[in-house]
């Protein structure tokens, strides 16, 4: 099957889960050095929380991040090991940024860890100080889901807005719990289909964790960040980050902005892209993938199998 553009792909929080990484720690060097590394770093056994859970510290936000960026960078890493051509683009969802940052030879594994751990603590703490939530909605156009924000806030429900703008008919919200009940209320009213709470610890992607970007701007502006070496899509403007100085403004605003996902993904499509690779855990972004253009390959890369199985799609 010949390709055009390949596009590798980074999933964020929410598709965390227990064995993730085991299978490419079993056959690959690679996997098993990053996994050291990393609990070095942290200071505790992320590996084994990933290979056993349990499953409610997996979704404690301060551990999801570190997890799902370590085994989204071990994906690539051990993708990158038997299939040599790189990317001609790469994009990851939230979190997944930081990975995709790596794969881009932006950061350094050790530093996007470190900047991954510190953003988690900080969502963290800023979820425990400013309580919230957030809600999928699901068969609902954009700008009803916003307006369905904006009419809450209205009525003094409280902080609610679009966190994540997924594609495929899926909008997040996320803000004040109150307010995010009162605005999937009006979205269904509006048309929305579904309305699905989500397991999260806070109301994250909204002006409720304004805080961690302050805190998080002192950290990211002393890493060393490198020119990109492949072009990567940016969750804040759906554009290509074109210098690493854009990158300390777009990750401090990353944490309480939207997450512009469809346009990230039809910016690739409008640019002649046409296979994406999602690398880390589960099959979210690949799914997504699939529902904004019929017409993209979207594969999903989890475990060795389908690392091969999605090697053997780009060799043919």
């Amino acid at each position: 099957m010949a390709t055009g553009k390949v596009a590798f792909l980074f999933p964020g929080q929410g598709s965390q889960k227990t064995g993730m990484g085991s299978s490419f720690s079993n056959e690959f060097p690679i996997a098993k050095s990053l996994f050291e590394q990393a609990d070095s770093i942290l200071g505790y056994d992320l590996k084994k929380l990933c290979f056993e859970g349990p499953e409610e510290r997996l979704r404690q936000t301060e551990i999801a991040q570190p997890a799902l960026f370590t085994t989204s960078v071990i994906a690539w890493s051990c993708f990158a090991s038997i299939y040599p051509k790189q990317p001609n683009a790469v994009a990851g969802h939230s979190v997944g940024e930081y990975a995709a940052l790596v794969a881009a030879g932006v950061l350094t594994f050790s530093d996007g860890l470190k900047l991954v751990r510190t953003r988690g603590e900080l969502m963290r703490d800023a979820a425990l100080a400013k309580p919230g939530s957030m809600a999928a909605l699901l068969g609902i156009e954009p700008g009803l889901a916003r307006d369905a924000c904006h009419e809450a806030k209205s009525e003094g429900a409280g902080v609610v807005n679009v966190a994540n703008f997924n594609g495929g008919g899926q909008v997040v919200i996320s803000g004040e719990t109150r307010a995010v009940e009162r605005a999937s209320e009006i979205a269904k009213a509006k048309g929305a289909k579904r309305v699905i709470p989500l397991p999260v610890s806070g109301g994250f992607h909204s002006p409720l964790m304004a805080s961690v970007g302050d805190a998080l701007y002192s950290h990211i502006s002393k890493t060393a960040l490198r020119l990109p070496q492949i072009p990567i899509v940016s969750n804040v403007t759906a554009n290509y980050i074109k210098h690493p100085d854009d990158l300390t403004g777009g990750l401090t605003m990353q944490v309480s902005a939207s997450v512009r996902w469809e346009e990230s993904m039809q910016r690739l499509l409008s640019d002649g892209f046409d296979t994406f690779i999602e690398l880390g855990s589960g099959e979210v972004l690949a799914g997504l993938m699939r529902r904004i253009d019929k017409s993209a390959r979207a594969y999903s890369v989890y475990d060795s199998p389908s690392l091969r199985a999605a090697c053997e799609i780009l060799a043919a």
